[in-house]
């Protein structure tokens, strides 16, 4: 069904400063806390596109305030409330703007560190792990990996990867040991035990609706001495997510998220630097769909 939701690319709200605005999310200062409200900016090979998903930022909102509710026993998160008349009252008016896609959140003192933890070899790993081995080792960063493994396997044990976190250009992968550097050994155990957690349960969760979380990456903070989960989490912009049924080791998978776009941008002729190409309607209605089929199947609501 074609969708026909007006495309939000951009957000101002007067009444607060804007604390940042990422490839997605405008985010407000409202002093102890901050608005998150996920726009429908879409990105690809960190180049944010001309025109949107639209619906996108509502569907990434209600994904992460589902797994925000399903994962409450295994961590804390930064969530208020995502109910607009619960929040300022300077923001009732803009309820028709915002709702569905905001969330009002402590803020908190944020790790600069991604934590990502991989179930299965894709994806950059798969990559470095590939260069590795025409090198005659089958070790990175720190993990020996089985000779038989391929493209896409399954491994024997979820893996914790973090990468650094940059503000501009790609993140950067790190070893455990390196990241104990950055940021101390407890706090980077924390992250490392608490990550493996929350994927360990989302990932089991998500095989019983079709869909396999491959990998994916959490961002964690400090509210006082609480350890919280931040950001938005789970969504086809942070995770790998695999069709089960379709699941064939030995290649890259289909996947719930832009790899559509990212297929569609690699028939044109673009360098991958600004400004980003415009995408046609039907890629773009196709890409949203893949968005909200993940959603719907993951939280038994349509999106």
């Amino acid at each position: 069904m074609l969708n026909t939701e007006k495309t939000l690319l951009k957000t101002e709200i007067k009444e607060y400063p804007l604390f940042a605005r990422g490839k997605v999310r405008d985010v407000y200062d409202l002093d102890d806390k901050l608005l998150i409200v996920s726009t429908d900016r879409i990105s690809a090979f960190d180049v944010i596109l001309p025109n949107g998903l639209p619906g996108k930022g509502r569907i990434l909102t209600q994904m992460s305030l589902f797994w925000f509710d399903f994962l409450k026993d295994v961590v804390d998160s930064h969530l208020i409330t995502a109910d607009i008349m619960q929040m300022p009252e300077p923001l009732h008016k803009y309820q028709e703007l915002l709702d569905g896609r905001t969330m009002l959140v402590h803020k908190a003192k944020r790790i600069d560190i991604e934590a990502i933890v991989r179930g299965y070899i894709s994806g950059s790993m798969w990559k470095e792990l590939d260069a590795a081995r025409k090198g005659g080792s089958n070790t990175v960063h720190g993990f020996k990996f089985s000779p038989d493994l391929v493209e896409s396997s399954k491994l024997p044990e979820p893996i914790f990867t973090p990468s650094t976190k940059a503000e501009k250009g790609h993140d950067e992968n790190i070893s455990f040991d390196q990241m104990v550097e950055i940021i101390g050994p407890e706090t980077a155990q924390l992250c490392r035990d608490k990550a493996i957690a929350i994927y360990k349960k989302a990932a089991d969760f998500a095989l019983t609706k079709g869909i396999i979380i491959a990998d994916t990456k959490f961002e964690f903070g400090f509210l006082g001495d609480k350890f919280i989960l931040i950001d938005e989490v789970l969504s086809p912009d942070s995770s790998r997510f695999w069709p089960a049924d379709l699941y064939t080791p030995g290649k890259g998978q289909p996947s719930f998220d832009k790899q559509i776009i990212r297929d569609y941008l690699t028939t044109l002729d673009w360098d991958k630097t600004p400004p980003g190409p415009e995408l046609p309607e039907e890629i773009a209605q196709k890409s949203v769909a893949r968005y909200a089929e993940a959603a719907s199947m993951l939280t038994g609501r349509t999106l």
